[in-house]
């Protein structure tokens, strides 16, 4: 799968959803394959593209070794079997690859090592016309497809300057050492692509093309046994055309599984914002707080450099953390005097209903519930409905408690009016260490600002 498109982040999932992260790359990398070229992928597409196919005309002239002579219907069947395993999107972490692997591979030991590049353009050409024609790729995107194509020199070169021989057991360090210069020449020419499109460093560049290359690898020992059985018979790399139908069912599977999470993730975040609708219809305050708390949480959430999954909990934690009130009675949301022990009792349970509300969703804000539960535990201890203390409450919970508590001090209520900005902020210092997480205070407190 060397000439795939692999882009800088491997999807994590919560249950059967994906990374926020994850979710954004691979919906753009999506949308990109219908898109005209910009500016940046133009001269990608001329310096790549272009130069890859210089380079596969320069080194069939020019690359020592041509005593193979395979028939025209062996050539021609090689580009067709190429073109079929480039058209295959297997999309793996957030970008994609593509099964050429058990095609090259025997194409070294059955064509003129020096024909291989311009062999593996042709099948690229080919394999572009049919995804145009299919729809699923923008026209001005077939010449930067071709920067892809630079994987094939490396091999070729290694083993041209070997001298062509046929596939061998007693070989394996020569294959290994073009199974290496395809990476490099892979990773050279996607690096480059990455870093002039999209600003994406090598390091990070070479941390997302490993998975691709693993895959490569394990490929290419396949395409070598493919080569194996081509001594005999030219026409044997044919034996690979079931694999890679195979490949095709698989990749059709894996999409509509990535479709499927991609969908899942949206509706949970619609079904979030539908009950903090909800919320603010039943009691305004309610609501209106809590999307403030959503603000406060998100920004203790980057100061604290939380992962892209976390923050997306603590927006929905943030949100839903008071989403059990819809079960409370009105008469008591709305009492304006203080609360006697008993409608205290009640609110209390609050944790608890929301929990249980969550989980009957289920999924990722099935997991958000849990933290929706611990919203008012205490660093100490004494919090409700569990009583654990430090740690043990979630993080994401400790957080949203903290900024829960200041947004609630500086606003006014029937019963009390609103702290200012200073005693808001003395009252939490106070408590750090008793009720509140130390290091979320401190975090909380150095993003405030006082109004005005």
């Amino acid at each position: 799968m060397g000439n795939g498109t692999p882009t800088a982040l491997a999807p994590r999932h919560t249950g059967s959803t994906l990374d926020p992260d994850a979710q954004v790359a691979i919906g753009d990398r999506r949308a990109r394959r219908s898109r005209s070229l910009v500016a940046r992928e133009r001269s990608s597409a001329a310096l790549l593209g272009g130069g890859f196919l210089a380079s596969a005309a320069i080194t069939a002239v020019l690359l020592p070794g041509s005593g193979r002579t395979p028939g025209a219907g062996v050539l021609l069947l090689l580009v067709v079997a190429y073109a079929l395993a480039f058209t295959l999107d297997f999309e793996v972490g957030t970008g994609s690859a593509v099964p050429t692997q058990v095609v090259l591979v025997p194409m070294l030991f059955i064509a003129p090592v020096a024909w291989v590049p311009l062999l593996v353009a042709g099948g690229m050409l080919l394999g572009n016309l049919v995804d145009y024609w299919r729809g699923s790729i923008h026209f001005e995107r077939v010449l930067l497809r071709f920067a892809n194509g630079w994987h094939a020199l490396g091999p070729a070169l290694v083993l041209g300057l070997a001298g062509e021989a046929a596939p061998s057991v007693a070989s394996v360090p020569l294959y290994l050492g073009a199974l290496a210069a395809q990476f490099a020449f892979d990773f050279m020419s996607s690096g480059a692509h990455e870093r002039l499109t999209l600003g994406v460093t090598p390091r990070v560049q070479l941390r997302a093309m490993s998975l691709v290359w693993l895959v490569d690898g394990a490929l290419a020992s396949i395409g070598l046994a493919v080569a194996f059985a081509s001594i005999e018979n030219p026409y044997g790399f044919l034996l690979a055309l079931p694999l890679i139908l195979l490949f095709s069912v698989f990749a059709r599977e894996r999409q509509m599984r990535i479709d499927h999470a991609l969908e899942l993730s949206s509706a949970y975040r619609g079904t979030a914002f539908l009950l903090g609708d909800v919320i603010e219809a039943r009691d305004a305050y309610t609501g209106n707080h809590s999307r403030e708390v959503v603000e406060l949480t998100l920004a203790v959430v980057d100061e604290l450099g939380l992962s892209s999954g976390e923050r997306r909990d603590a927006e929905f934690a943030a949100l839903l953390h008071d989403v059990g009130k819809v079960r409370i009675p009105t008469e008591i949301i709305t009492k304006p005097g203080p609360l006697t022990p008993e409608e205290r009792a009640v609110i209390d349970t609050h944790t608890l209903e929301g929990e249980r509300m969550l989980e009957r969703v289920g999924g990722l804000l099935g997991e958000v519930g849990k933290v929706v539960r611990s919203c008012h535990e205490r660093w100490d201890g004494s919090g409700y409905p569990d009583g654990v203390s430090g740690e043990d409450i979630p993080l994401i919970a400790r957080i949203v408690s903290c900024c829960d508590a200041f947004n609630a001090m500086t606003t006014d209520r029937p019963y009390r009016a609103a702290l200012s900005f200073d005693e808001a902020v003395v009252e939490l210092e106070r408590n750090a260490g008793t009720q509140f997480d130390p290091t979320v205070v401190a975090t909380l407190v150095r993003l405030v600002e006082p109004p005005g």
